[in-house]
């Protein structure tokens, strides 16, 4: 499915909001109606996840995105407690300090720019993961590079060599990595398989052995919730519920990491590379962020989460066209359950029912919805953060209010992303430090090249993007420099 990237919804104007791929291993209905999709995404009974697509994320253990039924209700009732305002406001705080340190290290480059911004926010992204899922805090620039006690790598390295190499688990199970005649790469690999799983056996036991629930983390609400759970369980309250095995727990915790680590970090990084292109828009949520700034206090109480996050309404626009044109999932895969299931969907002739049979391929197709010029208008393909926000009489701005499956970067349904806030306050807090008193150019080639025919090379270097392992990436990330100037 990485074709609908640079497809856009041109298929679709071609074939329809529905069509449906013969091929000899079975058929593939791909849609396109925002109708439909929240239809599929919400009935999580009668369209399921396909087994073989997500068994690779059990890699430590079974988690909320690979179970189904009874299963998934037990894991979502016990895992949606881990995304509470404590841990919003953690996120809040840690991204705040690792931009700081990141703008930083920018700054102090000259004129010569960076061309890391994809690493720089990838290693920022899982700092903030590591802090949020764990209580470990790492600098920027270099993170901790001391090896823990009984241990041959960092947490943070042995962690980020698994989240790199997930198609790898799917391929090859972990127990074979560590084989004499494997290559090394690979042996590695297994290595950092059996340090992460130690580092999270470590923290689990120093969870439950030290003062109850004294932490704010993911790896302790995940903790508390199963605890209470398996209490209630034994003292006779109530004989139904049952907690998350360390097993689950562990899953749960590398899914967090897998699914909040490439996206985050890919969405900081496309939109800084897309305010760089377009100055215009830049300005634009300058303008918000210094005025957010005047009417605060510099008092930790008015710097905080709760008071500027909800005000930032400009640089959560600028996150969700970014998510609209260049988000990291394309398409989402589901498949019809054990018996045919019947969907409605609006044509020229009015609605029909379409009847698909059990076991059949689903695809939402997420990049055509997200550029059907019939949904946003003739501008679709056109990055312009404005259409996300209202002017009201009173001057005041608001956000537009999309269909059911016209938006749905995090899917939609029941089974919509938990870490929904999480990735919107880390995105923020980054803009919200970056851009107060910085501003981001795209540097000139040597060859001559003019500051229009920089942002021309940027927009390229975006557009130019693909499927990588499971998430959409720019190609060629350091083609372009980006010098950060100070305002």
């Amino acid at each position: 499915m990485g074709w609908s990237f640079q497809d856009k919804h041109q298929l679709h104007d071609e074939l329809g909001p529905l069509f449906t791929l013969v091929t000899p291993a079975g058929n593939e209905v791909t849609v396109a109606d925002p109708q439909v999709a929240h239809a599929v995404l919400a009935r999580r009974k009668d369209y399921i996840k396909p087994a073989v697509m997500y068994e690779q994320l059990n890699v430590f253990g079974r988690n909320l995105n690979t179970v189904e039924g009874e299963d998934w209700q037990r894991h979502r009732r016990l895992t949606a407690p881990s995304f509470n305002e404590k841990i919003s406001s953690l996120v809040w705080d840690e991204a705040g300090r690792q931009a700081y340190d990141m703008i930083s290290s920018w700054t102090r480059l000259g004129e010569s720019g960076t061309k890391d911004t994809v690493a720089d926010t990838a290693t920022l992204a899982l700092h903030v993961l590591t802090n949020a899922a764990f209580g470990a805090a790492y600098p920027f620039s270099e993170g901790v590079r001391t090896v823990s006690p009984g241990h041959e790598m960092t947490y943070r390295d042995s962690l980020g060599l698994c989240l790199s190499n997930i198609i790898t688990f799917a391929i090859l199970p972990k127990r074979y990595l560590s084989f004499s005649f494997m290559p090394r790469k690979l042996q590695r690999l297994g290595q950092a398989s059996r340090e992460f799983q130690q580092y999270m056996d470590e923290m689990l036991t120093s969870e439950r052995t030290s003062t109850k629930y004294e932490k704010t983390n993911l790896m302790s609400a995940l903790v508390r919730a199963s605890d209470e759970d398996a209490e209630s369980k034994a003292s006779g309250q109530d004989s139904s519920k049952l907690g998350l095995t360390d097993d689950e727990i562990f899953g749960n915790i590398f899914a967090y990491n897998l699914a909040g680590h490439e996206t985050t970090a890919n969405t900081v990084a496309f939109a800084l590379c897309l305010l760089a292109a377009y100055p215009q828009y830049q300005d634009w949520v300058r303008e918000e962020i210094l005025q957010v700034q005047k009417d605060s206090l510099p008092t930790d109480e008015e710097q905080s989460y709760e008071h500027i996050f909800p005000r930032l309404q400009r640089s959560l626009s600028v996150m969700y066209e970014t998510l609209r044109l260049y988000g990291s999932v394309v398409f989402i895969p589901r498949a019809a359950s054990s018996s045919p299931q019947t969907i409605s969907t609006n044509s020229e002739k009015g609605t029909r029912d379409v009847v698909i049979p059990p076991s059949t391929a689903v695809n939402i197709n997420v990049q055509a919805l997200h550029t059907d010029p019939n949904l946003w208008g003739p501008d679709a393909l056109e990055w312009r953060p404005k259409r996300w926000l209202l002017q009201q009489s009173n001057g005041t701005e608001s956000f537009i209010s999309t269909a059911p499956g016209q938006f749905i970067p995090w899917a939609d349904g029941p089974r919509v992303c938990p870490g929904q806030k999480f990735a919107q306050v880390e995105f923020v807090r980054v803009m919200f430090t970056l851009l107060a008193e910085h501003r981001v150019v795209p540097v000139p080639r040597a060859d001559g090249q003019d500051e229009e025919g920089a942002r021309d090379e940027v927009r390229e270097m975006v557009d130019d993007s693909g499927i990588q392992a499971i998430t959409l990436q720019m190609r060629e990330p350091e083609r372009v420099r980006l010098r950060w100037e100070v305002l």
